[in-house]
């Protein structure tokens, strides 16, 4: 199954700094046997929101990183919602809680989460602990949200009263 990673990130973009959570996104990917594409984009709303729809294209699942934030260049959650066909707000809660519960910092979190085409699109932080955390908490769900977006047979686990 293809995935990609989207880094955002004005000093990425400009090669001034590594891009450590992109990186490790990827190589989590790739651990669960993903095939992975990786891209690199500054902190601008429209290069995000068109590199989010062409990475949805091919990849069943698009991450992005970075631009979560409440600084001035932090636009991710904007560009992506404006390409969202769906959005999937359980994601971005569950991942909020996660890093609340870790760190007084996760209350500035602003990702969005949710669905173009057929490809489901997440927005972690743009630390690697941030992005390794909310990778944690997405990978349980992660093959049933994908199988249920490819229009795949799958059985719905529910717990019983």
């Amino acid at each position: 199954m293809k995935a990609a990673v989207l880094t955002i990130s004005d000093r990425v973009s400009r090669g001034t700094v590594e891009d450590t959570s992109g990186n490790l996104l990827a190589e989590l990917l790739r651990g669960d046997g993903y095939e992975v594409a990786q891209r690199v984009v500054p902190d601008e709303a429209d290069q995000i929101a068109s590199s989010i729809e062409e990475l949805a294209r091919d990849a069943a699942l698009v991450l992005t990183t970075g631009g979560t934030g409440l600084g001035p260049r932090d636009v991710t959650p904007e560009a992506t919602r404006r390409v969202l066909q769906r959005e999937a707000p359980g994601i971005a809660e569950a991942l909020r809680a996660d890093s609340i519960a870790k760190t007084p910092h996760g209350l500035l979190s602003r990702g969005a989460a949710g669905v173009v085409g057929h490809t489901l699109v997440v927005n972690l932080p743009g630390s690697p602990g941030g992005c390794r955390d909310g990778y944690a908490v997405l990978q349980p769900a992660l093959g049933h949200a994908l199988s249920l977006l490819a229009d795949e047979p799958t059985e719905h686990a529910q717990t019983s009263r």
